[in-house]
């Protein structure tokens, strides 16, 4: 055989390669209440995969958003967990992962981040750059994932296009290049102006939204005519764009220099056929994932995955726990026994499905890009690598640094292995960190979350799923360090201290009722050892 011959991919590679390219892989984010969940409904509407799109919120007669499928999020009508919708449009294999907008959530969302190859960031027209919005483009930034921008509610009033668009260049250094451009101002919108080819499309809402909307394509002349002002307006904005050089930059795109911006309404269903459009064509396949030595994994190598989600009982009929896994390399073919890497064990794939919100069907394949829902995958938690053949190991998905702290027990004495259940299970699956002490024992332990509404999935999923009804006990800390057993010993006693083990990493975190306490103990005894943990967005 020559070397040509050896050198050559296989077929097996070229398929996967091919796969991989037909992939798309995206979170949308955004501020709360930007309409995040009513654009994930939208989306799959636009590609068939649903047949009438939800509402957000509970109204009477009116049904829930697919990707909110549990109860309480129904009832508050906010996102609260992460959600993938796996559909096909056209050629197109679409991989799209919801996201809670809330801050208190924050860590979901960044264990998402982790998983995708582009973010839609979602504006509201009139609100613009939202904090929660800025905190989860900086991840999107430090993660290297491109973003697409897409300015919602444009049927409601908001501000200028060109103000929003100096906005995000100026205080996110992303610059704006539009793919579409609205004619009219917010709350008089009469339709978007397609930047380079001048094609104009009008559109008629249905009612309720629940339908697509219907769509009208106008030649120039047609639309000066109708549009009059508002048309000339639009044309005049897109020529002074043009002069300053705001055309689409896919180099910059990737490299996250750049956002691509699009308009619409998601309620009414305007404008994001358009962009579902734009994530065919602009956000990028699969590629090679970086290991934990910083070495990439080309996608046609053997099959590896990262498990960024695990979520247990998300449906009454079937009481089982889903580890969800990014296909980050080959080809995934249900039965093929991985290993995992970090313990270096076997683990058999019998039970794959393929997860459409808290739907799901058998998933025999799977290719980079896809997501695999693996059933009753007890052993996994977030951040675990699975592998085949080619031994690898990708970066673990960090814990963002808790500041809020209570002391959890159950009500009810009698349901106390019920309680041990569900406080471990929602450990393993990254709802709450879960802490321990010799001090307050095992019937007590503590619990460290980003946000006070953690606390609240906690006690919500213990009544409802494991019927053990618990109570909290606020604590006075703040702050959380890692430390190691010399500085558990040297802090043992201190003032405004308290030195707890959490459970799942076995690192012992010294919690502090405030950043003066940190500081006087770091200056007057500087040898301890105070790791600072990932920041979080809230």
């Amino acid at each position: 055989m020559t070397t040509a011959d050896t050198t050559r991919p296989s077929a097996a590679s070229r398929d996967v390669h091919a796969e991989a390219g037909r992939r798309r892989t995206f979170a949308v984010i955004s501020h709360p209440d930007a309409g995040k969940s009513t654009l994930t409904e939208a989306l799959a509407l636009h590609a068939s995969a649903i047949s009438q799109a939800g509402a957000v919120h509970g109204k009477a007669g009116r049904r829930g958003v697919t990707s909110d499928w549990m109860a309480m999020e129904r009832d508050r009508g906010i996102s609260i967990t992460s959600a993938v919708l796996r559909f096909d449009y056209g050629d197109t294999v679409v991989n799209l992962l919801d996201t809670p907008g809330h801050a208190d959530f924050s860590e979901d969302t960044y264990r998402v981040l982790e998983a995708v190859d582009c973010a839609v960031m979602l504006l509201d027209s009139a609100k613009g750059l939202e904090p929660q919005t800025l905190k989860l483009f900086d991840v999107c930034r430090n993660r290297r994932v491109p973003v697409i921008t897409f300015v919602n509610k444009w049927d409601r009033p908001g501000r200028e296009p060109l103000e929003l668009l100096d906005e995000i260049e100026q205080r996110i250094r992303l610059r704006p290049t539009p793919v579409n451009w609205p004619v009219g101002i917010a709350g008089d919108f009469r339709g978007l102006l397609e930047c380079s080819t001048g094609d104009y499309t009008a559109y008629t809402r249905t009612p309720g939204g629940a339908q697509t909307a219907l769509e009208e394509h106008l030649s120039p002349d047609q639309a000066a005519e109708r549009e009059s002002d508002a048309y000339r307006t639009a044309r005049e904005e897109l020529a002074l764009l043009e002069e300053i050089g705001a055309g689409i930059d896919m180099p910059g795109f990737l490299a996250g220099e750049s956002s691509p911006v699009l308009f619409g309404a998601a309620l009414p269903n305007i404008g994001v056929r358009r962009l579902l459009h734009a994530l065919r064509d602009l956000a990028p396949p699969p590629r090679p994932r970086h290991d934990a030595g910083d070495r990439p994994r080309p996608v046609e190598a053997a099959f590896s995955g990262l498990v960024f989600k695990v979520q247990a009982n998300m449906d009454p009929a079937h009481r089982d726990r889903i580890a969800f896994v990014r296909v980050c390399s080959g080809r995934f073919e249900r039965g093929m026994v991985l290993t995992h890497a970090a313990t270096g064990r076997p683990f058999a794939t019998k039970y794959a499905q393929a997860m459409f919100g808290s739907e799901r069907e058998t998933l025999d394949v799977a290719y980079p890009g896809d997501v695999i829902g693996l059933v009753n995958a007890t052993a996994l938690r977030p951040g675990d690598t699975l592998y085949a053949d080619d031994p690898v190991q990708f970066p673990a998905i960090p814990s963002f640094a808790p500041e809020h702290f209570a002391v959890i027990r159950c009500k009810d004495a009698g349901k106390h292995k019920q309680f041990r259940k569900g406080i471990d299970q929602l450990d393993t699956e990254g709802v709450v960190q879960v802490l321990t002490s010799d001090l307050r024992g095992d019937q007590a332990p503590v619990l460290a979350a980003v946000g006070p509404l953690q606390f609240d999935v906690v006690l919500h999923r213990l009544e409802q799923e494991f019927r053990a009804p618990a109570e909290l006990t606020h604590l006075d800390y703040r702050l959380a360090r890692c430390t190691d057993t010399d500085g558990a010993e040297a802090l043992a006693g201190e003032r405004g201290v308290e030195v707890l083990t959490r459970r799942l990493d076995g690192a012992t975190l010294a919690l502090f009722t405030d950043q003066w306490v940190l500081r006087a103990l770091q200056r007057n005894r500087p040898g301890i050892h105070l790791e600072t943990l990932l920041a979080g967005t809230g």
